[in-house]
């Protein structure tokens, strides 16, 4: 074992610095996944179902014993205005954020971003008065 396959193993805060560019295949949809085309340094979800594996107890340690499914539940605009996922880990019940990147299937995360609306705790009428307040109509 070489230097800094050793480091990756031991060194708990490893992925903080350094990028994850390792490439796996996605264990819902069984997607190959590489880093390449991400848009980021660290890629921690699969582009095509948007979902995840519980790795992380803090971002980049890789230290949980979970293992679970991490279930996307939803999105968010940062402040900046970059999007990012909400996931729910299936295990542990665990939520965290992360970021999309650029190859993340744009109909997924549309789809995603609708959820709400398409629920029953969101009555049309409430839609309708959502979307006049945002157009400055009310």
């Amino acid at each position: 074992m070489n230097r800094e396959n050793k480091k990756r193993k031991y060194d708990k805060k490893y992925f903080r610095t350094h990028p994850c560019t390792d490439s796996f295949t996605c264990k819902i949809c069984g997607w190959p996944v590489v880093s390449a085309g991400a848009g980021s340094r660290h890629r921690n979800h699969c582009p095509n179902c948007l979902h995840s594996i519980h790795l992380d107890n803090e971002p980049g340690d890789r230290s949980s014993d979970c293992r679970g499914r991490m279930e996307p539940i939803g999105v968010w605009v940062r402040k900046n205005g970059e999007w990012a996922i909400i996931h729910r880990c299936r295990s542990c019940g665990k939520i965290v954020s992360n970021r999309i990147a650029a190859d993340d299937n744009p109909m997924k995360l549309m789809a995603l971003s609708m959820r709400p609306f398409g629920s029953h705790m969101i009555s049309p009428e409430d839609i309708r008065t959502m979307t006049s307040s945002m157009e400055g109509r009310i």
